[in-house]
């Protein structure tokens, strides 16, 4: 089975069950916690995969680790992962939990790459057109893109909208040269 597969019907499972005993919001602040770890830490992300350390040991250091720090639901959700041998795809599961969780409570990601800082005004025009075309909440990530001359490209899921100097002199190129081929 797919790494995908699996940590798809594991984040389901998961994100099912936490509903289920309405620890949902507890649920994806645990998870937020490990992934934090995981993206800190390649040496962590290494030693979960690595299949010569024994299960006993990735055991007794996420005890150590995450045992405090999570609830009791989070970390059996851990220890199972651990024991059905899947904890190499972890960071996946994680990332699928998320991905579902936001698809339930209607949330998109935007990312916004602008060829410079944008003023709060603009930040909130965008979210307010993109809220209005996606009929969705909008969560953004705004980053500077040196390689943009103007404006901004915004990415939906898989839908890219160009709205750099580039790509309008790019439309009015094709415009002109329609014109000209009609006369």
């Amino acid at each position: 089975m797919s790494a995908y597969r699996v940590a798809r019907r594991y984040a389901e499972a998961a994100l099912e069950l936490a509903e289920e005993q309405k620890q949902g919001e507890r649920v994806a602040a645990d998870l937020e916690v490990v992934w934090k770890a995981m993206k800190e830490s390649r040496e962590f992300v290494a030693f979960l995969k690595s299949p010569v350390v024994p299960k006993e040991k990735k055991r007794s250091v996420l005890s150590a680790a995450f045992r405090p720090a999570l609830s009791a639901f989070s970390f059996d959700f851990l220890i199972l992962i651990l024991d059905k041998g899947r904890e190499a795809v972890l960071g996946d599961i994680i990332s699928e939990y998320f991905k579902l969780r936001d698809e339930r409570l209607g949330i998109v990601t935007l990312d916004v790459r602008a060829a410079t800082e944008l003023t709060s005004s603009q930040q909130q025009a965008i979210v307010k057109r993109f809220e209005e075309i996606t009929r969705k909440k909008i969560r953004v990530a705004f980053s500077i893109d040196k390689q943009l001359k103007g404006g901004f490209v915004a990415r939906v899921g898989d839908t890219v909208y160009d709205g750099s100097v580039r790509r309008q002199l790019e439309l009015l190129r094709e415009r002109f040269a329609e014109g000209v081929g009609q006369n």
